[in-house]
């Protein structure tokens, strides 16, 4: 199993879960440091892993990505696209002060779209082979929510993200019937995460209290398994996760209502 974005944050969470059910799994990240301690941290848990310095961003990386994964692996069950750039590359304050979207800098419009659209549709398309070739196949991008996708002063993340739902959507119509799904999941508010800056008790998102970094955790190892197959151009919410209920029940609980005709204006 694929995890991009693998050496902190939400990556790091989904990384331990995966471990701890003894996944054999195939790390991706930008940071070196990051990611050879992520290695480490899977292997102490019992589990496998090859570690691949890579940018998301780059076709070329991503093909070497999954060929190193093939190599060491011998499949690809599942690619988990998390790697992503906020806008704190756009501004330190944009969570207090929305930056007008005339002011943002070409540079840092490029690099967040490279990143949190088309390298999903990178990694997809590298590993995309080898899943129909074996007829089985969870792909799994991470979101926003919608108000996110929309909300003045989040330009380009949000309209980042609108992009790679538009993107699953397309590729699940695709891969109907073959065995290969493709789905969405989101945290259902800002999570702890280094994408937002400060740090402190009263660090905030845009919609209030921070949600914990594995709040989607559950959502991840059933949509990794064989629990989900057949569900396909789906949205999860993580934060909509009823431990309480059993895990099939708790997942419906937490799939959003998908409209016949998609919409943003």
């Amino acid at each position: 199993m694929i995890v991009t974005g693998a050496g902190r944050g939400i990556g790091r969470e989904f990384v331990r879960t995966l471990a701890r059910a003894g996944c054999r799994l195939s790390l991706v990240a930008r940071s070196a440091d990051e990611l050879a301690d992520a290695a480490r941290e899977v292997r102490a848990l019992g589990a496998e892993a090859v570690a691949t310095r890579a940018d998301v961003a780059l076709p070329a990386d991503c093909e070497a990505v999954a060929a190193r994964t093939l190599e060491a692996c011998g499949r690809i069950d599942a690619l988990v696209n998390n790697a992503g750039i906020g806008m704190r590359i756009v501004s330190e304050t944009f969570n207090t002060v929305p930056v007008k979207f005339w002011d943002v800098p070409p540079q840092a419009y490029a690099e967040i779209m490279s990143v949190n659209a088309c390298g999903p549709f990178y990694m997809a398309r590298a590993v995309a082979p080898a899943m129909l070739a074996q007829g089985f196949g969870r792909v799994i991008n991470v979101s926003t929510s919608p108000v996110t996708m929309v909300r003045p002063g989040y330009v380009p993340y949000g309209p980042s993200k609108a992009a790679l739902e538009a993107l699953s959507r397309a590729m699940a119509a695709q891969l109907e019937g073959t065995g290969v799904t493709v789905n969405v999941i989101l945290p259902g508010g800002a999570t702890d995460t280094a994408l937002l800056p400060g740090s402190g008790p009263d660090r905030r998102g845009a919609d209030g209290q921070l949600l914990a970094a594995d709040v989607m955790n559950p959502l991840l190892a059933w949509l990794v398994s064989d629990a989900s197959s057949g569900v396909t151009g789906r949205r999860f919410v993580g934060k909509l996760w009823d431990a309480s209920l059993p895990p099939d029940e708790a997942a419906l609980r937490a799939m959003q209502p998908r409209p016949d005709l998609p919409a943003i204006l």
